[in-house]
């Protein structure tokens, strides 16, 4: 094994739905890639895989982070191109889940690996050590199983599987490449049929299925008890089946059939008639766009097991229960589910008890302990929390005492005892300071010591968990400065979503003034994603309340009403009465709200000291705005990044629209600027958000020099190393920029006739063009000649001043108030 071994180059082995997307994840994180495929009998021997890249782009959401990438994975058949595998570090394996098939395919490769080469193959639940049985005998110590889950780019689980050959060295290597290269969170599974994730998330299904059954409940009304009511995916139970493909999830339960004849739910390992009948028919679910659910005449429909038919799609879920999953206290929520007499409650409570039980019984055979389980299924199925977390949490030996009875009474699924370390008295815990039981070890097992992982200051946390961000510096009701021991202070919100709000505006300033004083550089990192969803636009209607409408001339005089609406709409709604409530009398004018933003960004951009803004998930409108005046972008690759003022009828005026032409101006370098400025008044004008951290670098918003990070819990590292590099090279602030060249009345001139077009073709309405217009009046450096020069503030009063006249519109106030009320933007 070389000391400094790295993948450079990957091979994956079959063009299928896994294997052309997991080839698309390893391009997404800059690694070379070939896809293998069966030679085409017709045309170019390549065709096969060819097809399979293609049809990459049509999948949503997209398995590329951005299409640039496509071409970066090089087509390749069996036939003529097994020499290329002798130049490539890892090999992946992503045929049918076929041991012969997998088999002859390892035979016939075999002899093209180099000598330092790992083979893993893509398998959701065949015995690696069988697998490895194909493999002479020198090369088994290379050899192992990595399961990705569907889809590779967006799940954060893969599952490592040894034989008892794998060499040691090499399988942590290959897991500091998935968790860093990759972006993965890697659990170590043993090598028993569906591993760790598949095994537990397909007991639960086909226990809540039998449940459901047992308790007469429809499909529909499953879903809407089982998704986000209990911490898991909008997709709940059917939904899921759904998404996943019914013919795939019968496969996975085949597997578990036909693998697990000792196991004592052996019996429920079956598939029910109703889903074998839709299986049959080609109902297999989102890929056949029919499956438990199918969408007709725009509206979801669900398949009726009593009358055999699709109807209408109802979540009836019975008040009391919505009263007791409404509890967050998982302590609550399970003893009321427990102690209550309602059908659906009772079908909660024994599908968590049966999923208890199983847990319990297989936790020794299937896995290293406690925390690996509960991972896998966070990071696998999209739970908020893994079961041994839930178990913990509702009082250990209180659940045991409710499995017990119901296990003795007959009303569990199996009759199998709780194992001794679950009912030993002392026991009141698998998650705690010392790390999580492990049954086999009888030990509690710490997490993984591996190099990669120092890189994760606060890596994902279980239930109960304290975590210690550092030492606080200043802290208020919006914002905490704090550090970790070093000469570099960090800066997180507070606020819900992140929004930003009048008084946050004031905590940055004041973390600016103690950054330049007393510290090295200033990151802006959030404990928990969201990076800023935005400005607060409730605390923007109530600022506007506070302008004298009497006063002759105002531009706000006509906002009371809007006012009323909005206070009456999201008191209504429940959940932000007490903001509405509170906010009398001492609210902001807006202009001077807006004067504040700008103000902060500019001193993001000139701070003595650099500005690192650690991005992940949202940061849109003034998010975004905070982000690009910062004098680095630290990105995880999954953050969508746009500036969409334009959706509650606004344009940006925190410096957005100034940052984009100043940077236009920088890429015309003395050329014509309006080719350049094009592409960021499209961005803005439309409300475009990027759908990766590389299509932001792409539309603008990240600059050459901004670092992309596919690791969400590596983001704080290696924002911190930027701002050492910067230290280390003696930061000094940019240059203020006096003379920058705008685009004109020429350039707000084809701006309008591009805008005109889209109007007539009623592709924007009269106010998307008004807004448009005013965009590009600010963007071209307003009514000015090509060529003319102006500073920063010039653009930053045509935004402040755009932006009010744009706000005492009545269909910018309807935008608002719609979003206020339902969330997602109003197109009038």
């Amino acid at each position: 094994m070389l000391k400094n071994f790295n993948i450079r180059r990957v091979a994956v082995l079959g063009a299928g739905v896994m294997g052309a997307q997991i080839a698309a994840h390893l391009v997404n994180a800059n690694v070379e890639t070939l896809l293998f495929e069966l030679p085409a009998k017709e045309g170019d021997p390549n065709g096969n895989a060819a097809k399979a890249l293609e049809s990459l782009k049509k999948l949503e959401p997209s398995p590329l982070t951005s299409l640039t990438k496509l071409t970066c994975i090089q087509p390749a058949n069996y036939e003529q191109h097994l020499e290329l595998l002798r130049g490539c570090d890892l090999v992946i394996e992503a045929i049918a889940e076929r041991i012969d098939w997998k088999s002859d395919l390892y035979r016939k490769v075999a002899p093209y690996l180099g000598a330092d080469c790992i083979f893993a193959s893509n398998t959701s639940g065949l015995s690696i050590n069988e697998l490895a049985q194909a493999f002479p005998k020198a090369q088994r110590d290379r050899f192992c199983g990595i399961h990705f889950f569907n889809p590779p780019r967006y799940m954060h689980l893969v599952e490592l599987i040894s034989c008892v050959d794998t060499d040691a060295t090499m399988l942590d290597r290959l897991e500091a490449f998935l968790v860093s290269t990759l972006g993965k969170g890697v659990v170590r599974a043993k090598d028993t049929p569906n591993f760790i994730a598949n095994r537990i998330g397909v007991f639960s299904l086909l226990a809540t299925m039998h449940h459901a059954q047992g308790f007469g409940l429809n499909f529909d009304t499953v879903d809407a008890l089982t998704g986000r009511y209990l911490g898991r995916p909008k997709s709940a139970t059917f939904r899921t089946l759904d998404v996943v493909g019914l013919d795939v999830f019968a496969h996975v339960v085949d597997t578990m059939h036909n693998n697990l004849a000792d196991d004592p739910w052996h019996a429920y390992f079956t598939l029910p008639d109703w889903l074998g009948k839709l299986i049959e028919e080609g109902s297999l679910g989102q890929k056949a766009k029919r499956g438990v659910y199918q969408k007709e005449d725009k509206k979801i429909h669900v398949f009726d097991l009593n009358l055999q038919v699709y109807r209408l799609s109802e979540d009836k879920i019975d008040d009391e229960v919505k009263d007791i999953l409404r509890e967050h206290d998982w302590a609550k929520k399970l003893a009321a589910l427990h102690a209550s007499g309602r059908p659906q409650a009772q079908f909660l409570w024994a599908m968590f008890r049966d999923l208890f039980h199983y847990c319990a019984v297989h936790l020794e055979g299937i896995a290293n302990n406690a925390r690996d389980l509960d991972f896998a299924m966070r990071w696998g199925f999209g739970w908020d929390n893994g079961p041994f977390e839930i178990w913990q949490t509702a009082g250990w030996q209180q659940v045991v005492a409710w499995l017990d009875e119901d296990i003795t009474a007959g009303w569990a699924m199996s009759s199998v005892p709780l194992p001794d370390w679950v009912t030993d008295v002392t026991r009141n815990e698998v998650h705690g300071a010392q790390g999580s039981y492990s049954p086999g070890s009888n030990q509690y097992q710490t997490r993984s010591t591996l190099p990669v992982y120092r890189r994760q200051a606060f890596p994902d946390r279980l239930l109960g968990d304290t975590t210690h961000y550092g030492e606080t510096i200043f802290e208020t009701e919006t914002v905490r400065m704090w550090h970790t021991g070093n000469d570099i202070a960090i800066l997180s919100f507070k606020s819900k979503m992140h929004i930003i709000s009048s008084d946050l505006l004031d905590g940055i300033l004041r973390a600016l003034d103690e950054a330049e004083e007393n510290w090295l550089a200033l990151i802006i990192w959030q404990t928990e994603p969201t990076f800023s969803a935005g400005a607060d636009l409730l605390q923007l209607m109530q600022g506007v309340q506070t302008v004298d409408e009497e006063q002759p001339g105002s531009l706000f005089g006509k906002f009371k009403g809007a006012m009323q609406r909005v206070k009456y709409t999201v008191a209504g709604g429940g959940g932000l009465s007490k903001i509405v409530n509170a906010a009398t009398g001492n609210v902001p004018r807006v202009e001077d709200v807006i004067i504040k933003f700008q103000r902060v960004s500019q001193r993001l951009k000139y701070a003595q000291v650099p500005t690192i803004a650690a991005v992940d998930g949202l940061a849109l409108g003034g998010g975004c705005e905070i982000s690009i005046h910062c004098t680095r972008i630290v990105a995880v690759m999954e953050s969508y990044i746009g500036l969409v003022e334009v959706g509650v009828g606004l344009l940006p005026s925190g410096g957005g629209c100034k940052e984009m032409a100043q940077r236009a101006a920088a890429e015309a370098k003395g050329a014509d600027i309006f080719p350049f400025l094009r592409r960021y008044f499209q961005n803005i004008a439309m409300g475009e958000v990027s759908k990766s951290a590389e299509l932001a670098r792409e539309m603008g918003y990240l600059r050459a020099s901004d670092r992309i990070v596919m690791n969400h819990f590596e983001l704080l590292h290696v924002a911190k190393q930027e701002a050492l590099a910067l230290i280390a090279t003696d930061y000094r602030p940019p240059m203020t920029q006096r003379q920058i060249p705008v685009a004109g009345r020429a350039g707000i001139a084809s701006l309008k006739a591009s805008m005109v077009n889209m109007l007539e073709g009623e592709l924007i309405s009269e106010h998307d063009y008004n807004i448009g217009c005013r965009v590009a009046e600010v963007m071209c450096g307003g009514d000015l000649e090509v060529g003319s020069l102006v500073d920063e503030q010039w653009f930053l009063d045509l935004e402040r001043r755009n932006f009010l006249e744009l706000l005492a519109m009545d269909k910018t106030q309807k935008r608002i108030e719609y979003m206020l009320r339902n969330g997602k933007p109003l197109r009038n």
